[in-house]
């Protein structure tokens, strides 16, 4: 059965990059602000690029805050919407969704370490998920971002950028991942799939 992925219409320019890369595993994701549909879906993706606070801000105009709060299907944040799942984010003092524990946080610029992090780099899988089967060996992935969220017991793969910091997170039914899947290639491929697959 083909899953009923809504994307949530949040303003991130990211949601035509992760419409297509569903389109191309036979998934056509409907675009919505609707509470109502977005409560209808087997799968919801919180897709974002930006900065927390005008995020937070777009969901909470659109009264999505408690909607997405209260979902109990397979929900995934990619790149700012996963920041968004968290308790705050450092970028503006900004209050997240709540749904993980923690603190966003700016990388810290230091030699050599150039702030936003950019580009390809390794998951490192910290334990057994259902998110991250069959991706192989030395799986890596496409980053853009100034902001991470904190290692924890929702982790379950993590990237060392002058630092660990979360890559993949998971607790319950509320997933995310901190770089872009539609992005990055045959991984980025199987992961959404393996999301589709919850």
């Amino acid at each position: 059965m083909t899953p009923d992925v809504v994307l949530v219409d949040g303003g991130g320019t990211n949601i035509g990059s992760v419409r297509c890369a569903l389109q191309r595993l036979g998934v056509d994701a409907e675009l919505s602000a609707d509470a109502a549909r977005i409560g209808r879906a087997t799968h919801v993706i919180l897709p974002g690029v930006g900065a927390a606070g005008p995020g937070m801000a777009r969901l909470r105009a659109a009264g999505l805050v408690e909607p997405l709060r209260a979902l109990r299907q397979p929900l995934l944040g990619v790149c700012l919407g996963m920041q968004l799942l968290f308790e705050r984010s450092e970028e503006a003092d900004v209050e997240c969704l709540g749904l993980m524990p923690g603190t966003v946080r700016r990388f810290a610029a230091s030699d050599g370490l150039r702030v936003p992090h950019m580009g390809w780099n390794r998951l490192l899988i910290e334990r057994d998920d259902a998110l991250t089967g069959d991706i192989g060996a030395e799986p890596y992935t496409y980053f853009v971002h100034s902001y991470a969220a904190p290692r924890g017991d929702e982790t379950v793969a993590s990237c060392d950028y002058g630092g660990a910091f979360s890559a993949i997170v998971r607790r319950g039914n509320v997933c995310g991942m901190q770089f872009h899947p539609e992005r990055s290639a045959a991984v980025g491929a199987r992961l959404l799939r393996n999301f589709l697959a919850l």
